[in-house]
């Protein structure tokens, strides 16, 4: 009888074990599937952002390319500036006037040190009045 219930009792802890091993491999086997769905998401994830990060760079790149172009053209503005201004004397004294005028000139301060006209000074004083 001893004997009986021992091997009713293994019984017992054996199926109880068995369905705890069973249960436990099932919950594993659900985390791995879940686990796999979010490492696909984030996989998924990091290729649009590498995409992102590629798109930004090459637009990083054709910007610098146009930064660089432009100040080959703008370089030598200030010479050419300089060079007009001394080729033609007027445009110095429209210049300055236009400075001047932003200052507060009066026409009749523009005419005086600009030398200009009264109708340039008036017409410069009417531009550039601010």
């Amino acid at each position: 009888m001893f004997l009986e219930a021992a091997v009713i009792v293994l019984a017992l802890l054996w199926a109880g074990t068995l369905a705890f091993v069973l249960r436990y491999m099932r919950q594993q086997r659900e985390s791995a599937l879940q686990q796999a769905e979010r490492d696909a998401v984030r996989d998924r994830r990091i290729l649009e952002l590498v995409k992102r990060v590629d798109h930004f760079q090459q637009s990083a790149v054709r910007v610098g390319d146009e930064v660089h172009e432009l100040r080959a053209i703008l370089a030598p503005l200030p010479d050419r500036l300089v060079q007009l201004e001394q080729r033609d004397p007027s445009n110095l004294s429209f210049a300055q006037a236009a400075k001047l005028v932003g200052m507060g000139a009066t026409v009749d301060e523009l005419t005086q040190s600009c030398g200009l006209t009264q109708a340039e000074a008036q017409l410069m004083s009417k531009l550039h009045k601010g």
